[in-house]
């Protein structure tokens, strides 16, 4: 099981930020950790949100913190491997994975996500697909794409 490196508060915020969410979106965290960027996009940002791990303890965690936070009613956690995960309901997919898996994930991205989908990712791309637009914060880069018909691979658009 792959160590876990919680995303700072600030970079979650800029991240939900960058992907522009807002009340109307869904909120999908793939590797979501302890939960707290599905949690903020709930609570400061007034979306929905769904979280992906794997690892039983920090859904536990982030279902407590969801409590806490009083959105329980407005996330959830699924304890899952990400490449599971039916991704279509998503207006935007966070990730803090590394490159490697990025680059696993970025079919199933683009064929399963609808046009005008956001995507950001903290620290790591997508290879040569080149994002929307990158936003640096402290010493971390935030990547942004925006699933469009260019964007989807040809096997999506058929």
């Amino acid at each position: 099981m792959a160590t876990y490196h919680g995303t700072p508060p600030w970079v979650a915020r800029a991240m939900l930020q960058l992907a522009e969410v807002g009340p109307e979106d869904v909120v999908y965290d793939l590797g979501s950790g302890d939960g707290r960027i599905v949690i903020m996009a709930a609570k400061e940002f007034g979306a929905r949100g769904v979280g992906y791990e794997i690892n039983p303890e920090l859904i536990e965690k982030a279902r407590a913190q969801a409590r806490a936070a009083r959105v329980e009613d407005r996330v959830q956690f699924v304890q899952s491997d990400l490449f599971a995960a039916d991704l279509r309901p998503a207006t935007v997919v966070t990730l803090y994975l590394f490159d490697s898996l990025n680059l696993r994930l970025r079919p199933k991205l683009q064929a399963e996500l609808a046009p005008g989908s956001r995507v950001v990712s903290h620290r790591f791309d997508m290879g040569d697909w080149k994002p929307d637009a990158e936003r640096r914060i402290d010493e971390s880069v935030l990547y942004l794409w925006k699933i469009g018909e260019t964007g989807r691979t040809a096997e999506a658009r058929r």
